[in-house]
């Protein structure tokens, strides 16, 4: 497919790998598809570039946003005349070392730009039919003059996939994100409802996903890298996520994201092939995606009691003592107060868990994992026997 005449909400372009010709090119291609940057940038705006900075990684584990696509970003706001900035609020890192290990440091270097932490938490104005009213966000983000969302392709523990709306949770500041999971409990469902609230508020001028090289498996940190080969960009992250969910392989009803949209009666959750533009047909599905499903609740029988039970049958964080470094990021990460941190031991108290596997998403060294209830790998059994049943 061509992007030639198309008017597609969503573009996405194949690219096989970081090398700056073919980033550049896309990155190029994505704003000339929207219209030119001038739509978006024009002289002298100060342009937010929010990457993904979970934590600091190297570029090779695939957990951050390539610094060749914030460059390629930044290179064409400069070129546009405007003034970028790069920035994003890690959970509990400090931000430069971490900013240094991801790359972004080196671009802000290369390029003569700021790369900042996220600070200075102020309310954000709440939009119409919005769920949550009373969500602080960093005042750079509401200062800017626009906002280039550059979210990388993952798939989470918690929330199935994290892609372009769940990328702008980041502007809420530091550790008060651990604060939401716990405000928000077990549901993801609500989990997903504030970032769309978040994603609302902001109003990003334009997503570009790096999907290059992404990741599948137990994300958004702990996941192996997975080569996608796209590049993708939309002026709404919704339906980019949700386009992209699909091609993942992810059942609409397992995605949290999808379930609060369609909650909403929100357009974006029905598929019309007519917003796809670019080298993907529309039924493209990459192949064998590794989606993790530790809370394990759609192998439940949609019925009241499922809900009454959740924390039971949920999967539960658990200690590998074998990989522990005693850094203590996982005690101080849980805003619910479920575990204690002594000599590399780790005490859960499962009563107090809210399953937001924050622990598990700040572990620098994967000593967290998962283990399913009984229940849930006896209805998993049961499942896999009834599709070989089938398949005969």
């Amino acid at each position: 497919m061509s992007t030639a005449g198309m008017s597609g909400k969503v573009l996405l372009l194949r690219r096989s790998s970081y090398d700056l010709s073919q980033v550049d090119s896309a990155v190029r291609a994505a704003f000339e598809h929207f219209g030119g940057i001038g739509r978006f940038v024009a002289r002298g705006d100060r342009v937010l570039l929010k990457v993904n900075l979970v934590a600091g990684h190297a570029p090779e584990r695939r957990v951050t946003t390539d610094p060749s696509v914030v460059r390629a970003v930044a290179r064409q706001v400069l070129e546009s005349g405007g003034r970028p900035f790069i920035a994003d609020s890690p959970g509990i890192e400090s931000f430069v070392p971490a900013a240094e290990r991801a790359g972004f440091m080196s671009v802000a270097r290369e390029l003569g730009i700021p790369c900042v932490e996220l600070t200075d938490p102020v309310p954000m104005p709440a939009k119409q039919g919005a769920e949550f009213r009373k969500i602080e966000i960093s005042r750079q983000v509401l200062e800017a003059d626009a906002i280039i969302n550059l979210p990388k392709m993952k798939t989470h523990g918690q929330m199935l996939l994290t892609l372009g709306v769940k990328n702008l949770f980041g502007c809420v500041v530091g550790r008060r994100k651990a604060s939401w999971h716990y405000d928000v409990g077990l549901s993801c469902e609500r989990f997903a409802a504030l970032l769309l609230d978040i994603h609302d508020g902001i109003a990003p001028a334009l997503t570009i996903l790096d999907g290059i090289i992404g990741m599948d498996g137990m994300g958004p940190t702990s996941g192996k890298p997975r080569p996608y080969g796209v590049l993708a960009a939309s002026k709404d992250a919704l339906a980019l996520d949700l386009w992209l969910g699909r091609m993942m392989g992810a059942a609409p009803e397992d995605f949290p994201l999808w379930l609060a949209a369609k909650k909403r009666g929100l357009p974006q959750c029905v598929l019309n092939e007519d917003d796809l533009a670019g080298d993907f047909a529309p039924d493209h599905v990459f192949p064998n995606v590794d989606i993790p499903t530790p809370r394990g609740l759609r192998l439940l029988p949609r019925l009241p009691f499922a809900r009454i039970w959740e924390r039971a049958l949920t999967s539960r964080p658990v200690h590998v003592p074998s990989r522990c470094i005693g850094c203590g990021r996982c005690e101080a990460v849980c805003a619910a107060g479920a575990l204690i941190h002594s000599n590399r031991t780790l005490s859960f108290d499962y009563g107090k868990c809210i399953r937001c596997y924050c622990c598990h998403e700040m572990c620098p060294v994967q000593a967290i994992e998962f283990r399913e209830s009984p229940v849930i790998r006896w209805l998993r059994t049961i499942e896999r026997l009834g599709a070989r049943l089938k398949a005969r």
